[in-house]
């Protein structure tokens, strides 16, 4: 028995943003249509900010099972790693055999990025001007996805490091051709935007109602966790339409939404999921000027997605390394 093994480079080379983008858009339409098996998440809190996860899926009850181990340790950054490491186990769907594994911290932040841009296509599918809040490999990563998908006039970014995100702003202005401009502050970033992404790890609120422009678009990548906090209660309280990746999730993970369905403060009914927008199961955006919410923790789903997409490519052209399990 032998397994095939795909290192970052190797991810990155067949996991393209189109590839990644469809790869999604099956994601959420498994999801929205019922065929996802999506069992709950396994955290596992570690010392501070640090925490390790499992997440677990099927894209449909007979597709192979796909199981990703990481950590998200927000110190990273400062040590010029990335915040996110994980790893991919893909077992074969008749025999239950492993038979792929593959870095996960490459297929996370391409997949993360790409479910974004669903989610955009879905709820701002005219936006023109984004903002994104966040430049760690999830903040660039999220430019170029949404590039794919929405025809920008203008990005603007914001971080904590003004000289690193200068050189961040250069690199996707030579990569992309977009005008992208560095913003001094948070509220500048987000002011009159469209399209408005979070991309941190923040545990207090990086982005408040008052600055949110009519019929702007909120996508919180970084409250994947019950204590983070990317946008304040006020958000919640004048959205006008409050979407998640997935209800039981966000009920347990997603920071803000988790602490107002706990209180009572936001309740079920007003809580929609991006697959069931999906697949026209539930509304989304019905007008130009509603404020429009969506919270995303990250789904197994969405990795059995990737691996699905990613997999054969991968063998199609050739990658990886096989590696003999011994017996």
């Amino acid at each position: 028995m032998s397994i095939l093994v795909l290192d970052e480079q190797e991810v990155r080379q067949v996991l393209t943003v189109p590839l990644a983008v469809q790869s999604q858009r099956d994601a959420f339409a498994a999801l929205g249509n019922r065929e996802a098996v999506l069992p709950p998440r396994l955290i596992v809190p570690g010392q501070g900010l640090d925490v390790s996860f499992c997440y677990a899926a099927r894209l449909s009850p007979g597709g192979p099972a796909v199981s990703k181990f990481g950590s998200m340790h927000p110190g990273n950054n400062a040590r010029g790693l990335p915040a996110i490491h994980a790893v991919i186990v893909v077992l074969d769907e008749e025999t239950g055999a492993p038979v792929a594994f593959m870095d996960g911290t490459s297929v996370t932040e391409i997949r993360t990025s790409a479910a974004s841009a669903v989610a955009a296509e879905t709820l701002a599918p005219s936006a023109r001007t984004a903002a994104i809040i966040g430049l760690g490999t999830q903040g660039v990563a999220h430019v170029r996805a949404l590039h794919h998908t929405h025809d920008l006039n203008q990005v603007r970014l914001h971080g904590r490091d003004v000289e690193r995100a200068e050189g961040v702003a250069a690199d996707l202005r030579s990569e992309t051709g977009l005008d992208i401009v560095v913003t001094a502050s948070a509220e500048e970033c987000v002011r009159d935007a469209e399209l408005v992404v979070t991309c941190t790890t923040s545990a207090t609120p990086v982005v408040k109602a008052a600055w949110l422009a009519p019929g702007a678009t909120l996508i919180s990548v970084g409250s994947f966790a019950s204590d983070r906090f990317e946008y304040d209660q006020d958000v919640l309280e004048q959205a006008d339409v409050i979407v998640v990746d997935d209800i039981e999730t966000a009920r347990a993970d997603a920071g803000p939404v988790a602490s107002a369905l706990g209180s009572g403060a936001l309740l079920d009914e007003q809580v929609t999921t991006l697959g069931a927008v999906r697949v026209g199961e539930a509304p989304g955006r019905s007008s130009s000027d509603q404020l429009v919410l969506y919270t995303t923790v990250g789904l197994g789903a969405q990795d059995a997605a990737a691996a699905a997409t990613l997999l054969p490519a991968a063998r199609e052209a050739g990658l990886g390394r096989l590696i003999s399990l011994g017996g």
